[in-house]
């Protein structure tokens, strides 16, 4: 999930994502991968790129329009 702007690639921690936090991961050249301040997760890219796919089911829907209709059907 990349930051949406100009400039380089920033990725979005999966463990924070899932706990709705949206915090940018550093880099770290020397071991090549992917590292979170908040919660210790890294990773490779293609591990961030994997877990952040599964954070996107949470908003499969979210361009789509409900009405009243789609609700009455379920049962409590």
């Amino acid at each position: 999930m990349a930051q949406s702007g100009k400039g380089k690639l920033n990725y979005r921690c999966p463990s924070c994502f899932m706990r709705d936090l949206d915090l940018d991961m550093f880099y770290d050249r020397d071991k090549q991968e992917y590292y979170c301040i908040r919660c210790q997760y890294h990773g490779t890219e293609e591990d961030v790129r994997a877990k952040n796919q599964l954070a996107r089911f949470r908003y499969g829907d979210m361009m789509r329009r409900f009405a009243m209709e789609d609700f009455e059907n379920f049962d409590d």
